[in-house]
């Protein structure tokens, strides 16, 4: 039963993913938004709910013992999952539909939105690492102040600067029988709306049915949390930028990863701030260097380089095999 809930949540988050890139490509074209808007800021906030409601309702609701660590492992978890296995999932996709649609393998994005996304997360995560070693609660409150008001900034530069929304996007699946250049607002939002459910509570199914063969390895709660949690959670980035891969739309793919980072590494952060001692230990900031040491990589190829190499994506995937490792290596 476990496994037949893991593949009934699994459809029924590909399916939310497949209406939610479409209803929101739909809705940036109808308000003549570009790139970063619609994978940076709509995509990555949207998909960003599930993960963002567990700590919430780990740290305000839960009355387990273990429930702090749950919510700061599934905190640290999101940015470490998007910086590793969502960018190394985005690089096999690259590989696989370069040989089996005939797409290119290298990337094309626009390097200005992804390198000012990784640019906005390097920051943001720093500052909250260095705040989980300084112990000063009033330090603590001033950053949560810092990173929203730091996050507002960067809905607003990246409102201001980026590309063009072109490519051909499919027919809103809610509307097929009007013209495929003018389906109206509410069909729209209805799609994203009932696309944001499936995802949610497929989510929801998934974590519950992993936790259940999780709770069979004897992990500490903040390790499976950090390692099992996100991996539900990040599905629908993941598996939205498979979908814009295949779709050719890069920019759009990538935007909806390190929109992400950006997002995960100042809200969710903030409530780990607020309601937690923010006291982070040697696994802790292991997770935490190796997303930015994944980031930083990315960032300075791309600020040199002006692009991205499917390798390099990669790559990110080593990252996170080497973590898992030296947290099973440490736990068991």
């Amino acid at each position: 039963m476990t496994l037949l809930l893991l593949v009934i949540s699994l459809a029924i988050i590909l399916a939310g993913c497949e209406g939610f890139t479409n209803g929101i490509e739909w809705f940036g074209k109808k308000h003549g938004l570009g790139e970063g808007a619609v994978g940076s800021i709509l995509a990555a906030v949207g998909t960003a709910l599930p993960e963002t409601l567990i700590p919430l309702i780990a740290l305000v609701f839960a009355s387990a013992e273990n429930s702090k660590d749950i919510g700061v492992g599934a905190i640290l978890g999101a940015p470490f999952m998007l910086s590793t296995l969502a960018m190394f999932v985005t690089g096999a996709a690259l590989v696989i539909f370069s040989r089996t649609n005939g797409r290119d393998i290298s990337p094309r994005v626009n390097h200005k939105i992804i390198s000012r996304d990784l640019g906005f997360f390097l920051i943001f995560y720093l500052a909250a690492v260095i705040a989980g070693l300084i112990h000063v609660r009033p330090l603590h409150w001033v950053l949560v102040g810092f990173l929203l008001i730091g996050y507002g900034i960067y809905v607003y530069v990246t409102l201001r600067t980026e590309g063009d929304l072109d490519g051909h996007t499919r027919p809103l699946y809610l509307a097929s029988s009007h013209p495929p250049n003018f389906p109206r607002l509410r069909w729209i939002l209805l799609q994203v709306a009932i696309s944001l459910g499936a995802i949610i509570a497929g989510a929801h199914f998934f974590i519950q049915a992993v936790s259940e063969l999780s709770s069979y390895l004897g992990l500490p709660a903040l390790v499976i949390s950090m390692l099992i949690s996100p991996i539900a959670t990040e599905l629908p980035e993941k598996f939205n930028s498979v979908l814009w891969i295949r779709a050719r739309k890069d920019t759009l793919a990538l935007g909806n990863i390190t929109g992400a980072l950006v997002f995960q590494s100042t809200f969710p952060v903030s409530i780990g701030l607020l309601l937690t001692k923010w006291e982070l230990d040697t696994v802790s900031l292991v997770s935490a260097g190796i997303a930015l040491g994944s980031g930083s990589l990315l960032y300075l190829w791309m600020r040199f380089k002006g692009t991205l190499s499917w390798w390099m994506l990669l790559l990110c995937g080593a990252w996170y095999s080497a973590f898992v490792i030296y947290a099973l290596a440490t736990n068991l």
